[in-house]
């Protein structure tokens, strides 16, 4: 039997490997793809998924999302490695960091607590970078690079059928830091937040589109993880100073999952169920009991069509200009950032 495959963008650690080693664990007839921007830290990832699971289907493919043109080589290499795609994991993100408000931080011990804690809100000042292609790197990264690998792939997934596409999301996610005039956030002050309300409505839009054809959206929320964006802002031993707190909390703030295996519990979760039933305005939530103990919790998105509608055609039309500005783009041809697509002995092969 042809196995079923799945595409994890950013799967090199944190969430992303963890979301690997666990759906080799549920499913035994399933391929991996790595879709990583780092060569070396994917073959190692690779590597340590064949030694926890001897036997298994695992191969990577180089791609930096924050990249139009290595997203569009990508795609094409995707299409010729695979027949079909069962499951896109659109995981991979930046958070860029310059400092933490620690008045903010203080506010954890008052009545705002759970919800800081829960939310990240006013905790960290981001900035943001350009990338090569002038384009906001965040917004690049976080979403319009998965976009544009989704609109490449679209025909494929289609003719595929019953393909689940999950998005990697956050409850820091804030409609107020949207700006549709400014969907790139070149003016605003969180990038990431706004990165990831435009996931949650772009999600909504892609299910209008294509559910009818097959492809179904979701969008998931590992929780607080400790993961490289965490350590990035605090060293790794003040956050293990901080577990017993963090643990405490428990009590109050379930999606402190902490661990990147208990952070995937949301993203293996939405891959065991019947895509129909998965709720297109409902971001689905990995936390975690008192005791550790994860479950699945839910978030309503209070998004309205329109609003979606707009985002998707504001992403389309920056889409479509790239594709004008690359169309003399041949897949065989080597673009620099993008290398071949690496296999091992025991690697998927049509």
């Amino acid at each position: 039997m042809e196995p079923q495959v799945a595409v994890i963008t950013g799967a090199n650690a944190g969430v992303g490997l963890s979301l690997a080693d666990r759906l080799l664990t549920e499913y035994r007839n399933l391929h991996i793809c790595l879709a990583c921007r780092n060569e070396g830290r994917a073959e190692n990832a690779q590597h340590k998924l064949l030694r926890r699971h001897p036997g298994a289907s695992v191969s990577v493919i180089i791609v930096d999302v924050s990249s139009v043109k290595s997203v569009l080589e990508a795609a094409e290499r995707i299409k010729e490695k695979f027949q079909k795609i069962d499951f896109l994991y659109l995981n991979a993100g930046i958070m860029k960091v310059s400092s933490i408000n620690w008045s903010k931080v203080l506010q954890i011990f008052s009545k705002d607590g759970a919800k800081i804690l829960s939310t990240g809100w006013g905790v960290l000042n981001h900035i943001d970078g350009v990338t090569d292609e002038g384009l906001q790197e965040v917004f690049a990264t976080n979403l319009f690079g998965h976009f544009v690998l989704v609109r490449e792939l679209q025909d494929y997934l289609t003719a595929s059928g019953n393909v689940k596409i999950v998005w990697t999301s956050s409850q820091n996610a804030n409609a107020g830091d949207l700006n549709y005039e400014d969907v790139q956030h070149r003016k605003g002050r969180e990038p990431y937040s706004s990165s990831k309300q435009a996931s949650d409505v772009l999600s909504v839009a892609l299910n209008e589109r294509l559910n009818k054809q097959g492809v179904y959206s979701t969008v998931t929320c590992p929780g607080l993880v400790f993961s490289n964006l965490l350590f990035g802002i605090l060293p790794s031993l003040l956050w293990i100073l901080l577990l017993p707190f963090l643990f405490f909390m428990r009590l109050f703030v379930s999606n402190l999952t902490c661990s990147p295996y208990k952070g995937a519990e949301s993203l293996v979760w939405t891959s065991k169920q019947r895509s129909e039933s998965l709720d297109s305005r409902v971001k689905y939530l990995s936390n975690c009991s008192v005791l550790g103990k994860p479950f699945i919790g839910q978030e309503k998105l209070r998004i309205d069509s329109t609003e979606a509608d707009r985002l998707y055609n504001i992403l389309e039309d920056l889409y479509q200009g790239f594709k004008r500005r690359y169309r003399d783009i041949h897949p065989s041809k080597s673009m620099g950032t993008v290398k071949a697509t690496k296999n091992i002995a025991n690697g998927y092969h049509h």
